[in-house]
């Protein structure tokens, strides 16, 4: 009976927190990334992390863009009715956000992962960062009211390329 109580203690751990093989996958892949706590510190957000090959660390990342991505088309929407001094940039950043990140780069990046085409996705996440740094700029010579967003938006877009051009 005791003997049952601790495998089902250790089955539940294991289950719980990534094993050091997990972690050393997440770690080795990150080393390879251009931010790597960024890189370490969100796959081990994701409990599918724990398990998952590269490709599953890619897919995780992608999935982040894609939520951030998400965020920022529903800050830049409401900030359009409030900062009519900034439409012209919010128009283009929603544009680029809405169309070219979400219609677009995400779901190729997924199907490209999900399909064994890396080379897609590192296109696809290429493109949202380089999408971040355009929005951005859209705002010069100012900042943008969400400029630390798109500073995160690009970073974890360059972790998700990084990570499919590993696949390559």
């Amino acid at each position: 009976m005791k003997a049952l109580i601790i495998l089902a203690i250790l089955t539940i751990l294991l289950t719980i927190e990534p094993t050091s093989a997990d972690l050393g996958t997440i770690q080795s892949t990150c080393k390879r990334t251009p931010y790597y706590n960024l890189c370490v510190s969100t796959l081990q957000a994701d409990p599918k992390s724990a398990n998952a090959d590269v490709t599953g660390l890619a897919l995780i990342m992608v999935s982040v863009v894609k939520a951030k991505t998400t965020e920022l088309v529903g800050i830049i929407r409401s900030l359009k009715g409030s900062r009519p001094d900034l439409r012209k940039a919010l128009d283009q950043c929603d544009q680029a956000y809405s169309t070219g990140i979400l219609v677009a780069d995400v779901p190729v990046a997924e199907e490209a992962l999900t399909k064994g085409n890396p080379k897609f996705a590192e296109t696809g996440m290429n493109d949202a960062a380089n999408e971040a740094l355009g929005c951005e700029g859209d705002f010069k010579p100012a900042k943008s009211p969400f400029t630390d967003k798109n500073t995160a938006l690009h970073d974890v877009s360059a972790i998700a390329a990084a990570i499919t051009r590993l696949l390559l």
